[in-house]
């Protein structure tokens, strides 16, 4: 794949995770694609499993978006730094609705194969969207 053909697909793969999209996680996940999440021991996996991971978000956070800021591409790799914004308007994690806005960042590696992803390694900032909602108290 070029590299034009990389940002045309994470511009699809971002209306994707913006709209939840089942056509576009069909287009754009390879079915054998694995998923690495922080928190679960196991990855989720195809365009399924991604579907599961922004209905996790979006239960919580409904009007989530994720905007990136930084992309950078190396041969069958891209690594993409997001803006995540929402509000929170019911339970995440087991924290009640707070109704507060967040924004968080996040570091997302994804792997590409045949035009689809086929792998991604997820590190959002889950101690940032913990303070932003009280759930801990930033001692410093």
């Amino acid at each position: 794949m070029a590299r034009e053909e990389k940002i045309q697909l994470m511009n699809r793969f971002v209306e994707f995770i913006n709209t939840a999209n089942p056509q576009l996680a069909d287009e754009l996940i390879s079915p054998d694609a694995v998923f690495h999440v922080p928190g679960n021991p196991e990855p989720m996996r195809g365009p399924e499993g991604y579907l599961a991971i922004i209905g996790m978000m979006r239960s919580g956070f409904p009007d989530i978006q994720w905007s990136p800021d930084d992309i950078v591409i190396d041969n069958d790799r891209v690594a993409v730094r997001f803006t995540m914004k929402g509000t929170h308007k019911n339970i995440f994690f087991g924290i009640a609705a707070t109704e507060r806005s967040i924004e968080i960042k996040a570091m997302n590696f994804y792997y590409f194969k045949e035009g689809q992803i086929i792998e991604e390694h997820g590190m959002p900032d889950m101690f940032g969207l913990l303070l932003q909602l009280g759930a801990v108290i930033n001692a410093g």
